[in-house]
């Protein structure tokens, strides 16, 4: 019996033990912050090659690209936290109209912003400069999308005989410390590709218009003598080939301006809504014609236009909108063209089933608009591919005055 009442003792002792034990590792577990056990458990996914076989890209000297000092590469959390105050032009989003509008118009004048990498060699790669110039708007994060265009359609060199060179419009990431390593990601890749512009203010959807004048006038200062200017997004297809065949038959001091163009657009009143402008801000009830930001062309002379244009007009948070008030100062129409689809490939309404992922569809386009990274590599390649045969014209369905009336402002 003696032996019995031992043997519970000890079990109901190991059992008040373990349940002890079992107490202070939770307590302890509960003092380690989510983050940590995030980065306890999560692996390191490896590097991947985004297109396997193809040739590696030319290495460039440090004296081909200039980065501002002493920004770039390491920055202190002190140091990071003013710059942020000091170059702020939009405040975080919001719930609703994720936009601080008070914000904005105290801070709207503040248009001039330090040029953190440059390439000022750019334009200078060529006699008598490139042919045509291609701008493509982007985020630090989105490497893979300025990867495809680099081997698709924004290749730099000789195309159709005539010299393209390519640049990348950055600014400064908003979740910097999802990106720990952003600078010195972005500085090996100028050094790498030589096609990075980055600018010292924060890459956010209504900074956009501030990437637009930046942008012009480091194409006046440093890329004088381009003839042409293809400016969009990463996200679209381009058919630079058809682009070079119609612009072969303008002459670079003529104005013009051609892409998907919009006609009484009206502003968005909703506060919920992305687009959202308040009266206070834009009383009229529509909008000068603008042309969709996916994708345009411009001429040499309608840049030098546009820079001086720029300077005074008040700065507007909608990019597209902000560059159709600086037409409207030069006196200048935007020309449409059916060949920009900067709000993608209207199925034809009596076959819905017909499938517009089809290079046929693509072959007689400029720019198309909202494609993904697979589908660019895919499209672009099978309309370079000697197989493809369009025994059948494919028509495309415009976009009609009644439909580019109720489009609200296009921003990727």
């Amino acid at each position: 019996i003696r032996r019995d009442v031992r043997l519970k003792g000890d079990a109901i002792c190991t059992l008040f033990l373990v349940v002890v034990l079992g107490s202070l590792l939770y307590s302890q577990l509960e003092h380690l912050s989510p983050r940590n056990r995030e980065q306890t458990h999560k692996k390191p996914s490896p590097t991947q090659r985004v297109f396997p076989g193809l040739e590696a890209p030319k290495r460039y000297s440090q004296a081909d690209v200039t980065f501002a000092q002493p920004r770039i590469i390491t920055v202190t959390k002190d140091a990071e936290l003013a710059s942020n105050q000091a170059r702020t032009t939009t405040s975080p989003p919001l719930t609703h109209s994720a936009f601080d509008f008070k914000h904005y118009l105290l801070n709207k004048d503040n248009r001039n912003f330090d040029l953190l990498i440059n390439q000022p060699k750019k334009c200078k790669r060529t006699p008598g400069g490139p042919f045509l110039l291609i701008a493509v708007k982007s985020v630090i994060e989105d490497f893979d999308r300025r990867e495809i265009v680099r081997k698709t359609w924004g290749r730099e060199g000789l195309v159709n005989g005539v010299q393209v060179q390519r640049v990348f419009l950055l600014g400064i990431p908003k979740n910097k410390t999802a990106l720990a390593t952003w600078e010195i990601l972005v500085h090996q890749e100028s050094l790498m590709y030589q096609d990075i512009l980055l600018w010292d203010f924060l890459d956010t959807f209504f900074n956009l218009t501030l990437k637009e004048i930046h942008f012009l006038n480091w194409a006046v200062e440093f890329c004088p003598t381009m003839k042409f200017i293809f400016k969009g997004d990463a996200d679209v297809f381009v058919n630079v080939e058809n682009i070079i065949d119609f612009l072969e038959r303008r002459d670079p001091e003529d104005d013009l301006f051609v892409g998907d163009i919009i006609y009484n657009a009206h502003p968005i009143r909703v506060q919920k809504s992305k687009y959202y402008i308040p009266e206070t801000m834009y009383g009229l009830g529509t909008y000068p014609v603008y042309a969709g930001g996916g994708g345009f062309l411009l001429s040499s002379s309608t840049i030098r236009k546009l820079f001086q244009a720029c300077k005074e007009v008040e700065l507007f948070p909608i990019d597209d909108v902000f560059l159709g008030m600086c037409l409207q100062r030069i006196n200048l129409k935007p020309v449409s063209h059916e060949g920009f689809k900067t709000f993608g490939i209207v199925k034809p309404s009596a076959a819905p089933h017909l499938q517009t992922f089809d290079p046929c569809f693509y072959k007689d386009l400029m720019v198309v608009h909202s494609l993904k990274v697979a589908e660019i590599w895919l499209m672009w390649n099978l309309l370079h591919s000697p197989r493809l045969s369009c025994t059948q014209k494919k028509t495309v369905a415009p976009y009609t005055d009644t439909q580019s009336k109720i489009q609200p402002p296009k921003i990727l």
